[in-house]
């Protein structure tokens, strides 16, 4: 599935999931401590900083029974406490994108790939 529907009494409303995921992702680069989203290649094992326009594929967006799962990948930035970046990373982005889609989200998983000291 590509998109996520809604119908509404007016009709039916389509989002791609790389709007939803261009969107979270611009949401969680704005949060403090995070440095940005991180491409994995499950080949190598590696991580990397993804650019700001490459940004979506650092998210998974998944729809179960008409609710959001969202997937981070993301870098850190050093000396910060994970456990209060992720907070403020679930809180922004569960609010904006729920406001932003109208669609509620079921679930926020992040996966911190690497830290990167910040200059």
């Amino acid at each position: 599935m590509k998109s996520s529907s809604m119908n509404t009494q007016m009709g039916s409303i389509v989002i791609n999931k790389e709007v939803i995921a261009q969107y979270a992702g611009t949401v969680a680069t704005e949060c403090f401590g995070i440095v940005g989203m991180a491409g994995v290649n499950m080949k190598d094992g590696l991580v990397r900083l993804l650019k700001k326009d490459s940004i979506a594929r650092g998210i998974a967006v998944s729809l179960k029974n008409n609710k959001l799962i969202l997937d981070f990948h993301v870098i850190v930035a050093y000396g910060v406490s994970i456990l209060a970046v992720s907070d403020n990373l679930i809180d922004s982005v569960k609010y904006k994108v729920e406001a932003f889609t109208g669609i509620e989200i079921e679930k926020i998983n992040i996966f911190v790939e690497g830290v990167r000291v910040i200059d």
